[in-house]
């Protein structure tokens, strides 16, 4: 894989460049995700703030988590693609939210487990050998 990685939201007012691999890539099926990405989850790819950068006008928006961790979620300005998250009292990740796309090899955005399956659709078949948790991992 060749860095930096690019990326932007659907109108392109945001852009990103990625210069290494993400921590960790996982597919959420919590409620909050559900909406988020219409779908049945969100691939959230968690990356070390040091290897990411950002351009253009974001604006933000912040919920508490079950945890108890604030929730600040980045997003464009213009289109209203979330870009990111992050929890503003732990600055050292964010959590990917725009892939790029057109790799060659986009295998390093696939999930490497499910979490919230607690909240999971019925209708959707998790695949087999990935890990699971029924909430957030600790």
């Amino acid at each position: 894989m060749e860095y930096p990685l690019e990326g932007s939201c659907q109108c392109g007012e945001v852009h990103y460049k990625l210069y290494d691999a993400p921590l960790a890539v996982f597919a959420c099926h919590c409620t909050e995700c559900q909406k988020l990405s219409t779908s049945p989850f969100s691939v959230t790819a968690v990356i070390d703030s040091s290897k990411i950068e950002f351009e253009g006008k974001l604006s933000s928006w912040e919920r508490i988590a079950e945890s108890g961790n604030r929730n600040q979620a980045r997003f464009c300005s213009s289109c209203g693609n979330r870009v990111y998250h992050f929890n503003p009292d732990e600055l050292s990740t964010v959590k990917l939210k725009l892939k790029p796309i057109n790799l060659k090899d986009e295998s390093i955005f696939e999930p490497k487990a499910h979490v919230w399956v607690s909240e999971k659709l019925g209708w959707y078949e998790l695949p087999e050998g990935v890990k699971v948790f029924p909430k957030q991992p600790k």
